[in-house]
């Protein structure tokens, strides 16, 4: 009878449960996606029983899909930062599960930044204070759910990320369940210290959460299983649930990333750059998150984080949202039928801006439209968004650590674009490595029970079981790069010199064009909101460096109107007087 390990995947969108040999290739594998909520604008919900149901199906479903096996150990791993409050007493869940996309906390995260907190909460979390996190989604759910502050009194009430809820069903629910979560998940509440992996008690007191509603910490990678699934459950067996990690640090596991500067990026929902740290948090000042790694039980592992609200969430809102494509596989041949993006730029801060701007009041913006664009150039300025803003975050992750990775490694449904693949490549100036085995999240997750329960010896046996693509010109899985590498962009801000006269700050003005590739390459500030007079008209200027093509095509078609206003706010990002010129009565920033 095979010997496999299952890895429960829950993500934004669907869960996975996937069955694995000791090798690391897929047994079997399957699939359900859940609804998603917008009850009001920036609001995203989950039902919890959902996915609960949907959990105890995909695994049925992966074990009816493959022969006759023994599931040795489960792994979770899931979508981080997403909120379930339940009655701990009957396994219901008292609202929707708010997800981290969730911007409804806004207000709140106003008021604890303006209280002073911020710069302390940062120091012992990593994190700033911003709706991504868990802390003010639990604290809506306390004040604004009279069932919930009614089962916290009471001592019934569970609070938890999605871990939480999906291990403490496994392990028996409200027949006693195992309440827990792993300091991956824990780092990603505003409520845990670094420097402990522990649940602080002034934190908890701040964010006004009642410290008997949060499940243990355990280790990603314990010494003794959380607690083991039921017979009559899906898995039809008692099998230890003995692995939990986040979504992006089940895929840092999975693609081996196991030494300080090894860097992988996973494209999926959002993108999500991480860093191996080493042993010791590393405190970012270029706007990335410290985060905790999956470790086994008795040692610490760090990373840098750098957080993309919306990558793969745009190619579905083009889908679902416009209905301007069936799938996402109709993306590339979209891409390629273009030269360019005929003068269309996205910035799909549907979101906020996360990494490295952290901006709560950003939103989305479509410019450059014209009769000539077609859904084509709308297609192709999509995926160029989702790179360039890879690029910005690797930039300050380098800014940070000083180490400059030989390859990045991805995974993730998008890497199966092999134009955006290349357009990384070449963006990053780096070799873009996919795996084999492209599922790296859920395989991270199965390879921690297994490295708990002694079927994998080390890491560094699985390091070695790590398979590296193959080299074959027509395997496309290393992208060469074709593009001037990282080193070529070293400034900040946006760099131009200027054409005439010098420009006062008060002087009107009417249009922002960037520079061309003859000036100087450089990069524009994604972070700031440009308002027009009337308040209405704002635009988001593309993130990350800009490549000398990318420059050229942006110098010939954007021009866009501005305020007095932001002329201030392109200083204040490091724009002085000399970059503005003024030409014709209208002024533009050269």
């Amino acid at each position: 009878m095979p010997d496999v390990l299952a890895a429960i995947d829950q993500g934004t969108t669907g869960t996975r449960c996937f069955l694995f040999d000791l090798s690391g290739r897929v047994v079997s594998s399957a699939y359900r996606e859940h609804r998603q909520i917008f009850p009001f604008p920036g609001w995203v919900e989950h039902d919890p029983i959902e996915i609960r149901d949907n959990v105890d199906r995909v695994v049925s479903e992966a074990l009816g899909g493959a022969s006759a096996l023994r599931v040795l150990a489960v792994g979770i791993t899931n979508q981080r930062e997403t909120v379930v409050a339940w009655d701990g007493s009957t396994g219901e869940p008292v609202h929707n599960a708010i997800v981290w996309q969730d911007t409804r906390t806004e207000a709140d995260c106003r008021a604890l930044i303006e209280s002073g907190i911020e710069d302390r909460v940062r120091a012992r979390t990593g994190l700033p204070i911003r709706t991504y996190f868990s802390a003010t989604k639990m604290r809506w759910i306390l004040s604004q759910v009279p069932a919930a502050q009614e089962l916290a009194g009471a001592g019934k009430l569970c609070l938890g990320t999605m871990d939480a809820w999906t291990i403490w069903n496994l392990t028996g629910g409200a027949a006693g369940g195992a309440h827990v979560t792993d300091p991956t998940n824990a780092s990603r509440t505003l409520l845990c210290a670094l420097e402990t992996l522990a649940w602080d008690p002034e934190l908890i007191d701040r964010f006004e959460i009642p410290a008997g509603t949060l499940p243990r910490i355990r280790p990603s990678i314990p010494a003794e299983p959380y607690g083991w699934t039921l017979p009559s459950g899906p898995f039809g067996a008692r099998v230890p649930v003995c692995g939990d990690l986040g979504d992006q640090q089940a895929a840092l596991f999975g693609q081996a990333c196991f030494a300080p500067g090894d860097a992988k990026n996973t494209y999926g929902t959002g993108s999500f750059l991480l860093q191996h740290a080493g042993d010791a948090p590393v405190a970012s000042r270029h706007g990335l998150l410290t985060t905790a790694a999956g470790a086994p039980s008795g040692s610490r592992a760090y990373a840098l984080e750098g957080s993309v609200a919306v990558t793969g969430s745009a190619v579905q809102w083009l889908r679902d949202g416009l209905g301007m494509i069936a799938n996402a596989a109709e993306t590339e041949p979209l891409a390629r039928s273009v030269p360019d993006t005929g003068g269309v730029y996205f910035v799909p801060a549907f979101s906020g801006l996360f990494a490295p701007h952290w901006d709560m009041t950003a939103r989305g913006a479509i410019v450059g439209l014209t009769r000539f664009a077609t859904r084509a150039h709308l297609v192709r300025a999509t995926l160029e968004a989702i790179a360039f803003q890879s690029r910005e975050v690797l930039e300050a992750m380098l800014s940070d650590t000083g180490r400059a990775p030989a390859q990045l490694k991805v995974d993730g449904g998008a890497t199966a674009n092999n134009f955006l693949m290349q357009l990384q490549a070449d963006v990053l100036g780096l070799p873009v490595v996919r795996p084999k085995v492209l599922e790296t999240t859920a395989l991270g997750a199965a390879q921690a029970a297994g490295l708990a329960i002694g079927a994998h010896g080390s890491l560094a046996d699985l390091a070695r079981l790590w398979r590296a693509p193959r080299l074959a010109r027509d395997s496309l899985s290393v992208l060469p790069v074709r593009g001037p590498p990282l080193a070529d962009f070293p400034d900040r801000g946006l760099r131009a010199r200027a054409r005439g006269a010098g420009a006062d700050a008060d002087e009107p003005v009417r249009f922002l064009r960037l520079p061309d590739q003859s000036q100087a390459p450089g990069f524009v500030s994604l972070g700031r909101r440009l308002r027009g007079r009337d308040g209405r008209a704002a635009l988001l200027l593309f993130a990350g460096v800009i490549s000398h093509w990318f420059l050229d095509a942006l110098m010939h078609r954007a021009d866009v109107p501005l305020s007095e206003g932001a002329v201030r706010e392109l200083r204040a990002v490091g724009v002085g007087a000399a970059a503005i010129a003024i030409e014709g009565g209208s002024t533009r920033a050269t």
